[in-house]
């Protein structure tokens, strides 16, 4: 059977293009063990183990502090909370109902904090995969308000401060 010029051409590109084309998405990523990058994380903290708990940072990652002017990089959040971990005191956070989930060497998590100063909170963030094992590119820590309670708590927030003159 002969084929025609045109169609050979046209089989083989399409032949190119199914060889060629971008493998489908990876499946999501290994949540356990990005579960216990986050507890070892947290863990480091509460033990006040500085060089661990920086560890788990990205060296370009950054942190969300609850405070709307808490926006630290690795090495400015470093320098704030070098104090605390010197102490032998950082802070204590459990996570607990983590939502974990990524592609192609990046993942996305958030996590109910039971914390000891602040309450119920919520952390979330983003983690890249490098050198084998996950880093912190970023780490929201926020603080839940029940929306019932939400106008007396902007309310707080706008007011001018009791310490203020």
């Amino acid at each position: 059977m002969r084929i025609a010029p045109g169609v050979r051409r046209a089989g083989c590109a399409a032949a190119l293009l199914i060889g060629c084309a971008r493998a489908p998405p990876r499946a999501d990523p290994d949540q356990g063990e990005i579960a216990r990058e986050l507890d070892d994380f947290h863990d480091a903290a509460a033990r006040a183990d500085e060089p661990r708990y920086f560890a788990h940072f990205a060296p370009d990652g950054v942190f969300l502090g609850t405070d709307a002017t808490e926006r630290w990089d690795v090495a400015a959040f470093r320098s704030y909370a070098h104090p605390h971990f010197a102490r032998g005191k950082a802070w204590s956070f459990h996570g607990h109902r983590r939502r974990i989930a990524g592609r192609d060497g990046v993942a996305w998590f958030e996590e109910d904090l039971e914390t000891v100063n602040l309450g119920p909170a919520r952390g979330s963030g983003v983690l890249v995969r490098s050198g084998g094992r996950w880093l912190i590119e970023q780490y929201v820590l926020s603080i839940t308000v029940p929306n019932d309670r939400f106008k007396e708590v902007r309310e707080l927030l706008t007011s001018p401060s009791r310490a203020s003159p």
